[in-house]
């Protein structure tokens, strides 16, 4: 098996069946699977994907395991030589699953790729890749986006290029690193966990690539404005990023740069 797919559900039934059947669109000639971790959802999306996907492989959980753990129930339960963790919210045209195991074929070094995300419109999403949330790192993107009025990253960028984490809604990831680096940190229950296992791919000598020739476009993205209890687990999940990676010092700073970071997210 060379490719497994693994999207965690909650709540998302319509949009759920729309990604499947995209999926159901790749080439043939490439040997896949796909798995689906469903999250305890209320909207009978477990049933819609046994009733309407016989050869999806469903995992239903009872109750809410966040995206990490879900994420580990899929991968471990997979035989595929390649991961790819996708959200359920995405549309994946035919030509994007072969283009991202190719990546990974022709890049002995890279352990990680993932596609240029893309909204309804085609636009380029924006936080698609980027740097290690470091305090200097937030104080660049904020100074680039109040003092400059423009992003730090050129998301649209056509080019391959070794970033430091790719986004989890379209992450293909060789089972090796997973293996080596025990999977996601089930510490995390939404929000940088796909920072963390980037960040501990490369500590781990592997390379991490934003690979644009793939693109899957990707109903998310959202901004976080007025949704407090996603606001309550972003914070929570970057002091966890910190005092996981970062020394005390650099926590402190967190702490004052926080309020500001609050306002310009």
């Amino acid at each position: 098996m060379n490719l497994a797919i693994v999207l965690v559900s909650f709540n998302t039934r319509a949009l759920l069946r729309d990604c499947l059947r995209t999926l159901d669109a790749a080439p043939p000639t490439l040997a896949r699977e796909t798995l689906v971790v469903d999250n305890a959802s209320r909207d009978d999306s477990a049933a819609m994907v046994a009733a309407e996907f016989p050869a999806v492989r469903l995992i239903r959980n009872a109750t809410n395991l966040g995206f990490a753990r879900a994420n580990n129930l899929g991968w471990r339960a997979s035989s595929g030589a390649q991961i790819l963790f996708l959200n359920s919210d995405t549309l994946v045209p035919p030509t994007a699953l072969p283009a991202l195991v190719a990546f990974l074929d022709a890049h002995p070094a890279a352990g990680i790729c993932a596609p240029r995300l893309a909204r309804a419109d085609g636009s380029a999403q924006p936080f698609a890749f980027g740097r290690d949330p470091s305090p200097a790192y937030l104080v660049a993107r904020g100074w680039n986006r109040l003092a400059r009025r423009r992003a730090l990253h050129d998301w649209d960028t056509r080019a391959a290029q070794r970033v430091d984490w790719v986004s989890g809604a379209g992450l293909c990831v060789r089972r090796a690193v997973l293996e080596q680096i025990g999977g996601w940190d089930e510490n995390f229950f939404m929000y940088f966990e796909d920072n963390d296992l980037c960040l501990r791919a490369r500590r781990a000598g592997w390379d991490v690539y934003y690979a644009p020739q793939a693109t899957i476009t990707h109903w998310g993205g959202a901004s976080l404005a007025h949704n407090h209890e996603r606001t309550r687990h972003y914070d929570a999940s970057l002091r966890y990023f910190y005092a996981k990676h970062y020394s005390p010092l650099a926590r402190v700073a967190l702490e004052i740069l926080l309020p500001f970071y609050r306002r310009m997210r």
